[in-house]
């Protein structure tokens, strides 16, 4: 997968992740105010839908959205196109950058040393 998604279709994506399929009206009632019309809600879910990100039920004469792709593959494509586009492919030299920029302690990076080590 090599579709990126917009702005406005990642806070949408962000919701259906969160609460694993929605209506249009749902997904609205979390977005943070000045809420967007239903209308356009409703255009971006359907433009999620072409790109293959989102589908759809029927529930009465209404509908109900879910994800197609799990949030965890979409973030690691997208960390790879960062890494592939900023860091010429290499995660040690991604990883460097945040820890200079972010300025972490010590502490912080053996936490995530920890967390990197109960995966394996």
């Amino acid at each position: 997968m090599s579709k990126q998604l917009t702005k406005a279709e990642e806070q949408f994506m962000q919701v259906l992740w969160s609460l694993g399929e929605a209506s249009v009206k749902e997904v609205i009632e979390q977005l943070p105010s000045p809420k967007p019309a239903y209308n356009t809600v409703s255009t971006i879910i359907r433009i999620l839908e072409t790109k293959e990100f989102v589908s759809h039920k029927s529930i009465g004469r209404g509908y109900v959205y879910f994800p197609l792709i799990e949030k965890d593959v979409y973030s690691n494509q997208t960390l790879h196109k960062v890494m592939d586009g900023y860091f010429g492919g290499s995660f040690k030299s991604m990883v460097s950058f945040f820890v200079k920029k972010n300025d972490m302690d010590i502490s912080e990076l053996e936490s995530v040393l920890k967390e990197i080590n109960k995966k394996e």
